[in-house]
């Protein structure tokens, strides 16, 4: 085993059998019924030709998330010159960031990200030989240009993860800290945007900036927004010889026939599969309101979640949700926890735990607001 691997535990929450989960930022809704007949009907005509390896190309789910992105952009008001070859697809974004890292990190490379944040990024990073460098966000865990810029300046790292919205804090970051970023070295920037949907009102996309910056990349999933994490598809934004490079570290053939197809069947219902983001959003918000009024802090989200604190003890509270049937996310931040936003029936469990949990133990609150 490399010594580098040693002590290092794995990426992954509590897989728990219970009534609501709320731990993973999945996309409480299911596909509706529609898409699920859809994807059916795609995939029948494809089983008798499994025998042959898929397009290792994906240029027909390529085509797709351009058409899926020029939605986008054009409902945010946001002009963005894009092409099937300024995209990249693997399985999940993990993957995605996992190719991006392989291209230009490894031995002798530097990592930087913004802590905390999302807990693969160092983990994919080591996984490379690459080494990680966190520098922590403000109190309130938000970032701005100059304190990023001066980091990035003084570290000088051969890449910079971004995260906005960021996980597990929900907050976003201004197009300015990106670009204090880029300007201040001369590696990768990754913008991780798998919570981007979610942003109401729409936060500009990184997307924006990536005409005149080759070495700028935006990472987004299908595992969110589009209630899709079963089927494991992630994809990235970037200027065609950056994406060219990363074919030199994929594995063959890494996308299946049945991803692919199943993949562009659900960007041809998107406007349907993202029906819920709203519902999700209110989900959030009336959490974020509820736990608020109830002497928790909360921290202003853009994503699915929200981030809470004031806990005496985060293992306590979830120790006492999950005996109610509740799952939420102690993320290892002190006296803070995670929950996911969840259909209205499992916000409303949620929410109704919280204050059976509290009239019954005050002391759960660290101190009154």
């Amino acid at each position: 085993m490399r010594s580098d691997l040693v002590g290092l535990k794995p990426y992954g929450a509590p897989h728990l059998d219970v009534p609501v989960q709320l731990n993973v930022n999945e996309n409480a809704y299911p596909i509706p019924d529609v898409v699920v007949e859809s994807m059916r009907s795609a995939v029948d005509g494809h089983f008798a030709g499994l025998n042959r390896y898929p397009d290792r190309e994906f240029e027909e789910l390529r085509e797709h998330l351009v058409t899926y992105l020029h939605g986008v952009n054009d409902r945010a008001r946001q002009t963005v010159e894009l092409s099937s070859d300024m995209i990249w697809a693997a399985n999940g974004s993990n993957e995605v960031l996992s190719h991006i890292v392989q291209a230009f990190g490894g031995p002798g490379r530097t990592v930087l990200g913004f802590t905390p944040s999302y807990s693969m990024h160092p983990l994919i990073t080591t996984g490379t030989g690459a080494t990680w460098r966190s520098s922590a966000r403000k109190d309130d865990f938000t970032l701005d240009a100059e304190t990023v810029g001066d980091e990035v300046a003084e570290t000088d790292p051969d890449i910079v993860f971004l995260c906005t919205p960021n996980n597990p804090t929900g907050t976003s970051i201004g197009l300015d800290v990106i670009e204090a970023a880029y300007d201040n070295c001369s590696g990768i920037v990754i913008v991780d945007e798998a919570y981007a949907e979610f942003s109401r009102p729409a936060q500009a996309s990184a997307m924006t900036l990536l005409a005149g910056r080759p070495r700028l990349v935006v990472s987004r999933t299908m595992s969110k927004a589009f209630a899709c994490a079963g089927l494991r598809l992630g994809y990235a934004i970037a200027a065609p010889e950056l994406i060219d490079v990363l074919r030199l570290v994929r594995l063959p053939y890494h996308l299946s026939e049945i991803t692919q197809v199943l993949a562009c069947t659900a960007l041809e219902h998107a406007d349907v599969l993202l029906e819920n983001v709203d519902r999700l959003i209110d989900s959030r918000d009336r959490i974020s309101e509820h736990l608020s009024n109830a002497g928790f802090t909360i921290y202003p989200s853009d994503s699915n979640f929200v981030l809470f604190g004031n806990i005496s003890s985060p293992q306590e509270l979830w120790q006492k949700l999950l005996d109610r049937g509740i799952l939420i996310r102690d993320i290892g931040i002190t006296h803070h926890a995670r929950v996911n936003a969840g259909t209205e029936e499992e916000t409303t469990a949620f929410l109704a735990a919280v204050d059976e949990i509290l009239a019954g133990d005050p002391s759960i609150l660290l101190a009154s607001n």
